[in-house]
């Protein structure tokens, strides 16, 4: 194996061939001993998360698709809830995460900030603020306005938003979920602040248009919500992980 005529020492042809094969064998069985850690982790289970209605279906199916893409023995489950019950199932540990708007720490729950969405006028096509360039708080006085149920939080800041500029708008229709909202525009109802985001099919197809409001504007923070102390099953980790993928101050805009 070796030729000791030589200094320093060196290998024979038989010991190199010896040496590779060894090489080998030591590198093979790395992968697969690397091979078999990785089918031992398959990460598995169900991931329980309670997001508000406004977060969208369409965004919540592309957030589904690539979970189970990373992660196909996982799966994700998704209630459709008003902020309260959100708060109520993370505090129970009826759900791992809850997506919800002008997030509010407690004693129980935890906040992670997760983006931050512009709020931009809705008007149907033929209303007289749909062609302005950007909205000044005084083009609202006396307008239809369709807005949210007072006990959520969207409704009390832009009610501040307008107490802040002096404007009265006239108050026609109030319900708890942005799709209902949109509708009602859709159809000549009033107007409507909204976030832009979820705008976008509406936008498209034509059926709405979205107005910017002049600067500083308006903003609504979404927040993941999560269960003080709470010790999260690695498929629950890796969907948080994605979740914070995107940047949490991020602002959507379809000017």
């Amino acid at each position: 194996m070796l030729d000791r005529s030589t200094r320093p020492l060196s290998l024979t042809a038989e010991g190199l061939l010896y040496h590779d094969m060894c090489r080998d064998i030591l590198r093979r069985s790395q992968e697969f001993h690397a091979a078999l850690d990785e089918l031992k982790s398959e990460v598995k289970g169900i991931v329980r998360v309670a997001a508000i209605y406004s977060v969208g279906l369409s965004e919540m199916s592309e957030l589904e698709a690539e979970f189970h893409r990373r992660l196909p023995a996982a799966r994700l489950e998704v209630e459709y809830l008003r902020p309260e019950k959100i708060y109520d199932y993370v505090g129970s540990d009826r759900v791992d995460l809850g997506l919800v708007s002008y997030p509010e720490p407690t004693r129980e729950i935890a906040v992670l900030p997760w983006r931050r969405e512009e709020m931009v006028l809705a008007t149907s096509p033929t209303h007289r603020l749909a062609t302005r360039e950007r909205i000044i708080p005084e083009d609202l006085n006396g307008v239809d306005f369709i807005t949210f149920d007072n006990d959520l939080p969207i409704a009390r800041e832009i009610s501040r938003y307008f107490r802040t500029h002096g404007v009265e708008v006239t108050t026609t229709m109030r319900f708890d979920n942005i799709q209902t909202i949109k509708e009602a525009v859709v159809l000549g109802s009033g107007v409507s602040i909204v976030p832009a985001r979820i705008l976008k099919a509406e936008l498209a197809a034509g059926r709405l248009r979205a107005v910017p409001l002049s600067e500083p504007g308006l903003y609504r923070p979404v927040g993941i919500v999560h269960r003080k102390k709470k010790r999260f099953h690695r498929a629950a980790q890796a969907f948080l992980d994605l979740l914070q993928e995107a940047p949490a101050g991020e602002v959507v805009s379809v000017h």
